[in-house]
C-alpha cells in the first residue's frame, strides 16, 4: 500500500484482485446473512464460500478475522470458514435491547381463514427505527392499526407469534493458523500477527470504580465476548456498552443494516495493533473504513453497489479530513487512493 491510507474498490471481492498473499493483518466484514433482509436482492444468499479462501490467501499467518452474521445461518458461513482452512476461535454477541421483533398475531390470521372480520382496536405510531417515504398516508406518518381476533378460536390463539424479539447478533471470530514450526511469539516477531490487542480495547473503569481482580489492570478489565448496548447492574462484569444505529439519523446514508462506528472501532482495535491494514471484503456504506481511520490503521474495502460505495467514499473523506487535522499536529502525512 506504500503510502496510501485507504484503497477502495467499487467491484466483486471475489478473488481480491490486487491484494497480495500474506499482506492483511485482519479481516472486518458484514457480509450478506443470506436472509432476505427487508427483501434487499444483495442479501439472498450467504456469499459464495471461495471469498473466504481467498481471504486464507491474502491473511497473514495469525491474522485474526471478525464475520458478522445471523443466528439463523450462522452454522453455514462457520461451515463455510472452517472448510476454507480458517479456525473458529470464538463468537461474539452484540446485544441490544431494540431489536425489531420479527412475529405478528397469528389470532388475527386465524380469523381470516375462518372468513371472520377481526375488529380494528385502534391505531398506534411506530417510532423506532422508523423511515419515511412509506407506501400509503398512514405508513409514511408512521401508523399502524392494531386488530383484536373475533372469532372463538381466534380469541383462544390471541397474541400467538412466530419468533422472540432479536435481542443479538453473532460475530464469528476466526484466525488464520501460524505459520508452520512457529510458536505464537515468534509468528508475531515475524508477521506482527497472531494475539488479539487486548491492551487497546480494555473496558475502562468507570468513574469512582473501585477497581477488582486479584491484579486490576490501570486501563481496565479484558474484553469479553458479549458487547452490549446498555448497562447492566451485574457487579463485577462489565462489558463494552455500544447502541444501535438509528435510521434516519445519517441523512445520506440509507444503508439498512449500518453498523455504529463505535462498535466497529471496538472490534478494530481488539484485532489489530497500530498502523496494520484491514480489510472488508463487503464494505458497505463503509463503517469498517471509518473505524480504521480513526484508529490509525490502514483499510483495504471492497463494495459492488455502487450507491454504497459513493457513501462510504464521502464517509472516507470526512473521516479522512478530520483525522488529518490531527495528525497534521504530529507531522505525519495521510494520503487516500480510490480505484474504481
Amino acid at each position: 500500500m506504500g503510502k496510501d491510507t485507504h484503497i477502495i474498490r467499487n467491484s466483486s471481492c471475489y478473488g481480491l484482485k490486487d491484494v497480495k498473499n500474506d499482506s492483511i493483518d485482519a479481516l472486518i466484514t458484514d457480509p450478506p446473512y443470506g436472509i432476505s433482509f427487508q427483501n434487499n436482492h444483495w442479501d439472498k444468499n450467504l456469499p459464495d464460500s471461495q471469498i473466504w479462501k481467498d481471504t486464507l490467501s491474502v491473511l497473514k499467518p495469525g491474522g485474526f478475522g471478525l464475520v458478522f452474521t445471523s443466528i439463523k445461518l450462522m452454522h453455514r458461513i462457520m461451515v463455510h470458514l472452517e472448510d476454507s482452512g480458517l479456525m473458529i476461535k470464538d463468537v461474539l454477541f452484540w446485544s441490544f435491547l431494540n431489536g425489531m421483533p420479527k412475529s405478528r398475531n397469528l389470532a388475527i390470521d386465524i380469523d381470516k381463514e375462518l372468513g371472520a372480520e377481526s375488529q380494528m382496536a385502534g391505531v398506534y405510531q411506530y417510532v423506532q427505527g422508523y423511515k419515511k417515504g412509506g407506501a400509503n398516508s398512514y405508513k409514511s406518518a408512521g401508523i399502524k392499526f392494531r386488530y383484536e381476533p373475533t372469532s372463538k378460536l381466534g380469541q383462544r390463539f390471541k397474541g400467538a407469534g412466530l419468533s422472540l424479539k432479536p435481542a443479538y447478533e453473532p460475530i464469528i471470530m476466526i484466525q488464520k493458523p501460524l505459520e508452520d514450526g512457529l510458536s505464537v511469539a515468534q509468528n508475531m516477531i515475524k508477521y506482527g500477527t497472531g494475539a488479539l490487542n487486548i491492551e487497546e480495547s480494555r473496558i475502562p473503569y468507570e468513574k469512582g470504580e473501585s477497581k477488582v481482580g486479584h491484579n486490576p489492570h490501570p486501563k481496565g478489565r479484558v474484553p469479553s465476548n458479549i458487547i452490549r448496548t446498555q448497562k447492566f447492574e451485574d457487579g463485577y462484569d462489565k462489558f463494552f456498552l455500544v447502541p444501535k444505529v438509528r435510521q434516519g439519523k445519517d441523512k445520506f446514508n440509507h444503508h439498512p443494516t449500518l453498523k455504529p462506528v463505535e462498535l466497529m472501532e471496538h472490534l478494530v482495535k481488539l484485532v489489530s495493533f497500530g498502523e496494520q491494514t484491514i480489510l472488508d471484503p463487503f464494505m458497505g456504506s463503509g463503517s469498517t473504513g471509518v473505524a480504521a481511520t480513526n484508529c490509525n490503521r490502514k483499510f483495504i474495502g471492497y463494495e459492488l453497489d455502487k450507491g454504497y460505495f459513493d457513501i462510504a467514499n464521502t464517509r472516507l473523506k470526512e473521516g479522512l479530513t478530520t483525522n488529518r487535522t490531527t495528525t497534521n499536529k504530529r507531522k505525519n502525512k495521510w494520503q487516500r487512493k480510490e480505484m474504481h
